[in-house]
């Protein structure tokens, strides 16, 4: 077995013949070898270990439980409704996008960005009245969307993650919160000359930029904008945070487009200039990639913000390998001859609010609900998870992988390949979050939508679970079952600390099902009392290499 890849109908037959045979099997997963040592250059910043991960996956579960192999534990370091901090500002719902900051350089001390995409009435702002919503409620509404900046400290006695309830840095970025908007449509007839948006909602995932600022991506915000009355061309944009300093004024940067954005990953061109690949998550929507004109300069910190208020938009034409920049006068020449879409693609402003129109009126490529999209650390090569498309028969999706020419993130030019495809011959279905630890070991967790679970196509998947899978060696493609979420829930958010020791993950929506608070589908995690599911984030502990 030493030389031969492992794939999936042997890994069934692992799961068959016990735990020893298993742990062989496991060990570990994903060592890179030293020429692909001697090859990387790691955006994560940390030097790619010797030994992989040793765990022995899991099989798939319905337990109400997050399962973890034997040997890790998670501790439950905030739930929704918990005091974050001496204001008293509470934790908001639905988890999703963590992100950890080092506190003068600490693995076990840091803060931590949480996304918060959407509520439950159920449990949050009541059900409308007549149809609408009262100010109150739109108050909860706003308020438990956004984002959370929590203080997280790793006690050196009992070796578990707690939050500081008392921070003096916490706080709560939410759909009432002033942003300034940055880039063309700043002010323009497409945002209704808006310099100023009220608030941040829908934020799905995120990521770091090169001067550790975050980057939340608002994805579905129609619903929201709609129930609170607002104005629906002020969402759907990349906000940007910095953590550290509250003076730094939140923002919105239009010149990397609006639509149903998942995540953002940022990575630099071979000339120096900033590069951002992001996903629309939706049915037939494009991959988009923006490229600064300036170029980032690390002594200047957070100033680097400027560099994502102008540059060029780009979306994938998978058929021809090319990346289309998203320009007026290319948008107008295409529309020539249907005078509404000429009437609505009048200034650059109207093609960043309008992206997905306008790329596909370009020729780019409607895909199957891209989402997140990572830069593996090894070789600079672009991961997008495609979740899945029942309109097009991709029940369980795929995950894609896109070679820029050159190996130069600036590149007009690309090749792809299906690097894995979800289903039962895989083991796993709906991929959507993405992270990579050092050595190339690509994380994903599953969105399986929690009325499909256990049912039809997905029966053998159980609860939506998370994934690694080795990029390069003898198991390369191949998923091994890392965890499994509670019944109802969604694993999101991935992140681990610089010494990958402990891994950050959300676990969102728990009983998302339920109906009546009384007879809920799941309890999870049974905290504060009683036994209403909450949104959580976890760490994750146990990791040995």
């Amino acid at each position: 077995m030493e030389n031969q890849r492992l794939d999936r109908r042997t890994f069934l037959t692992y799961l068959g013949t016990g735990a020893t045979a298993l742990a062989a099997a496991s060990t570990g997963l994903g060592v890179l070898t030293e020429t692909a040592n001697a090859q990387s250059n790691n955006l994560l910043g940390t030097k790619p270990r010797k030994h992989g991960y040793e765990f022995q996956p899991i099989k798939p579960s319905t337990k109400d439980d997050l399962v973890l192999p034997k040997g890790y534990k998670y501790d439950v370091v905030a739930s929704y409704g918990d005091i974050i901090n001496k204001k008293g500002d509470t934790f908001g719902f639905n988890n999703d996008f963590t992100l950890y900051f080092p506190i003068e350089n600490s693995v076990n001390h840091g803060l931590l960005w949480v996304n918060h995409e959407y509520t439950n009435p159920l449990y949050v702002e009541g059900e409308k009245i007549n149809g609408t919503y009262s100010a109150a409620q739109v108050e909860k509404l706003l308020y438990n969307q956004g984002g959370s900046i929590i203080e997280v400290v790793r006690d050196k006695r009992t070796r578990s993650w707690k939050m500081v309830k008392d921070s003096e840095q916490a706080r709560r970025i939410t759909g009432l919160t002033p942003f300034a908007l940055t880039g063309p449509a700043k002010g323009s007839k497409a945002v209704n000359g808006a310099s100023m948006a009220q608030g941040t909602f829908a934020n799905c995932s995120g990521g770091r930029t090169l001067w550790s600022t975050v980057l939340s991506c608002e994805e579905n915000y129609e619903t929201t904008s709609a129930d609170a009355k607002l104005d629906p061309t002020h969402y759907g944009w990349v906000i940007e945070v910095d953590p550290f300093n509250p003076d730094f004024q939140v923002r919105k940067h239009t010149a990397l487009g609006r639509f149903n954005h998942e995540n953002a990953s940022m990575g630099i061109s071979q000339d120096g200039r900033v590069v951002v690949y992001m996903g629309d998550d939706k049915k037939d929507a494009c991959v988009y990639k923006f490229v600064s004109d300036g170029r980032f300069k690390e002594s200047l910190g957070n100033k680097n913000s400027r560099l994502l208020e102008e540059g060029t938009l780009y979306a994938a034409d998978l058929k021809n390998g090319k990346w289309l920049p998203l320009a007026l006068e290319d948008v107008r020449k295409a529309a020539r001859g249907k005078s509404e879409l000429l009437e609505k693609f009048q200034t650059q402003g109207d093609v960043l609010t309008n992206c997905h129109e306008a790329a596909i009126l370009l020729g780019a490529t409607p895909t199957d609900r891209p989402e997140d999209v990572e830069i593996s650390p090894l070789d600079q090569t672009i991961f997008i998870a495609h979740t899945n498309n029942d309109k097009h028969g991709n029940i369980h999706g795929h995950i894609t992988r896109f070679f820029e020419k050159d190996n130069d993130h600036g590149a007009t030019e690309f090749e792809f390949e299906i690097f894995a495809a979800g289903g039962r011959q895989s083991g796993f279905s709906a991929p959507d979050n993405l992270t990579f630890d050092s050595n190339a070991n690509l994380w994903t967790v599953t969105d399986i939508s929690s009325d499909k679970l256990n049912s039809a196509a997905w029966t053998s998947f159980k609860n939506n679970g998370m994934f690694m899978i080795p990029t390069v060696g003898r198991n390369q493609g191949v998923a091994f079952q890392f965890a499994s979420a509670p019944v109802q829930a969604e694993l999101t958010g991935p992140c681990f600390t610089p010494d990958e020791r402990t891994l950050f993950l959300s676990v969102q929506h728990p009983g998302e099902e339920t109906k009546d608070k009384l007879n809920p589908t799941s309890t999870w995690p049974q905290v504060r009392g009683g036994n209403m599911p909450r949104p959580s984030v976890v760490a994750i502990t146990g990791f040995k290499f």
